[in-house]
This record gives structure tokens, sequence and C-alpha cells, in this order.
């Protein structure tokens, strides 16, 4: 089932100073109180990584959460003002949320003015029996739908809502937990649909950024939506200790003492230094130190012949 949801009515008395409606209100919000804690960086992030082109048609996937919901909002503006036409579908995917969380998404959709796509999926159910890894399976699946149904209407990109602070996790989780050294990267070719690209535009957005504009325009939106933590749709919480919570105390705990740490680790993944590191993988191969301190070695044998 697909569902169109209309944008929301303005309000406010003929013959009256109108009072802003939240929609108003979320959208000034963007280009005056946070235009240089949301917007500037937004665009900074679309330029330098070159996101959006000419005649694009991207899914704005939004998932109910604050950080899609902003992302559709900037999308949404972007295109108001853009001097070169890009086309945005607003796509909601519903993997078998409870009817709470369905409704809330409607609801702030309606409200901010969004006019989602809703198509559904048992993503939920498939993966409720599996006990090893539930997220990844998840997220996996959630992400091949979302290509499959962009692809279906016509997109050849999709934008997801990842912001600066899910970088800096990413990239501490990777060496901690995962023992490598990789990052989240800004923009993405899809490996099983051809012609689809994956793009981040809040990739220099700061999560309390975003919190601070959710406050601000009063909003509430889904915290939670797992299924195996769904009764917390409104909460503040995210179903327990994880990993990724454990990697944001620490990074708090760090800025008390350092508040650029955050921007140095952003920094250090784009000034990698091949020289100084014992392995890379390139292309799906892997080179480590000795090759090339020995294939240098030769070439200076080599010069120094000559």
């Amino acid at each position: 089932m697909r569902l169109e949801l209309p944008l929301s009515p303005r309000e406010g008395a003929p013959g009256t100073k109108k009072a802003l409606t939240p929609r108003q209100k979320a959208e000034r919000s963007l280009q005056v109180t946070y235009r240089r804690k949301l917007w500037t960086p937004f665009m900074n992030a679309i330029k330098q990584y070159g996101l959006i082109a000419e005649g694009d048609r991207i899914a704005v996937c939004i998932s109910g959460g604050k950080d899609s919901m902003l992302l559709a909002k900037l999308m949404q503006q972007l295109q108001r003002i853009s001097n070169f036409p890009f086309e945005v579908v607003y796509l909601v995917m519903d993997p078998g949320y409870n009817p709470l969380n369905r409704q809330k998404i409607e609801q702030n959709a309606a409200l901010l003015g969004i006019p989602v796509t809703i198509f559904e999926s048992s993503i939920f159910n498939v993966v409720a029996g599996e006990e090893k890894s539930p997220c990844y399976l998840c997220a996996r699946m959630r992400r091949g739908h979302l290509y499959a149904e962009a692809q279906r209407l016509g997109c050849n990109k999709i934008a997801l809502g990842h912001h600066f602070s899910d970088v800096i996790e990413t990239t501490l989780l990777g060496l901690f937990y995962g023992a490598k050294i990789e990052t989240m990267v800004p923009m993405l070719r899809s490996r099983n649909f051809p012609g689809m690209e994956l793009i981040r535009p809040l990739y220099m957005v700061h999560e309390d950024d975003i919190i601070a504009w959710k406050n601000f325009n009063d909003l509430e939106f889904i915290q939670c939506a797992c299924r195996f933590t769904e009764d917390c749709a409104l909460c503040g919480g995210g179903g327990g200790a994880t990993k990724r919570q454990e990697v944001k105390a620490l990074i708090k705990r760090l800025k008390r003492e350092n508040p650029a740490v955050e921007q140095h680790i952003f920094k250090a993944m784009h000034m990698v230094n091949l020289d100084t590191v014992l392995g890379f993988r390139l292309d799906g191969a892997e080179h480590g130190f000795l090759e090339e301190y020995r294939r240098k070695g030769a070439k200076n044998e080599q010069d120094g012949e000559e």
C-alpha cells in the first residue's frame, strides 16, 4: 500500500496578524536561528562532496526520527531555492511499525509539510527470529528495500540522515571493536542496484544542533522504532546500553578536556598518511607496509644506479 499525505493547512484568522504555523516556524528557524549550525554545514557538505547534481531524482528516506525529518526539511528548502533543477521524493518505509509509531510519522509529516510516500514491508517479522545479528540483518534489508523502491520510483539516489556525530562514532567503533580504520563516507555507489547512489547531506551537521532545533520548535519524533524496543517510541532512550552509546559517552568525556576532539578525528580521516600505516585495502586488494617499503627501496637502488 502506498499513501500520499497532503501538506498541513495554513493557520490564522483572516484580518489578524497570523501566528507562525509549526511548519513556518521550523522553516524560518533553519534560515535564521539555526542557519549557521544547520543550513550552512548542510550546504557545505553538498558542495564539498558533490552530493547533488542537476537532473537528480533523490529519494529522501525518512525513518521518523529527528535526523531524517530535519534532512527532509533542508532538502525541501534547497529544492525551493536551487538554481539548478532536481527532484525529491520523501520516502517512508513501514517495516512493521506499531500503530503509535506509524501514526506519529504521519502526523509529523503533515505538521511539517512533508508530502511523504509510504510503502510497507515485513522486515520486522523476518528479523524477529534472528538471534545472532538482528540489527545487522535489519539494517541491510531496510537499505535494500529503500534502494529497490527508490529505483522503482525513478530515483538515482537515496539520501539518508546520518550526521557528523554518526561519522565520528562509526570511526571509533571500527577502531575499538572492529580492528579497522575506516569511516562512514558521504557518498556511496550501490553494488546491488546499478546506477543508484547513497548520499549523506547531513555529513557536517552535529547531532547536538539537531536536538537543539527539535527542542526550539517543540517537536517530538520517534526515538526508537525497532521491534525489540518499540515501546519507547517517544522515549529519550535507545533500548539500553550499546557500543555506540558507550562511544557517545566517551566522546562527551573527551570533549570536556578537548572541545575540538571530534573535528580532529574528522580531519584525520581526510588526511590519512599511507606512508605511516602498516596496511591498507584499496579496491578489495590488501597492501602492507613491507610491500611498499621494499618497492620504494628497490626504486631508490634503481635511481642510484642511474
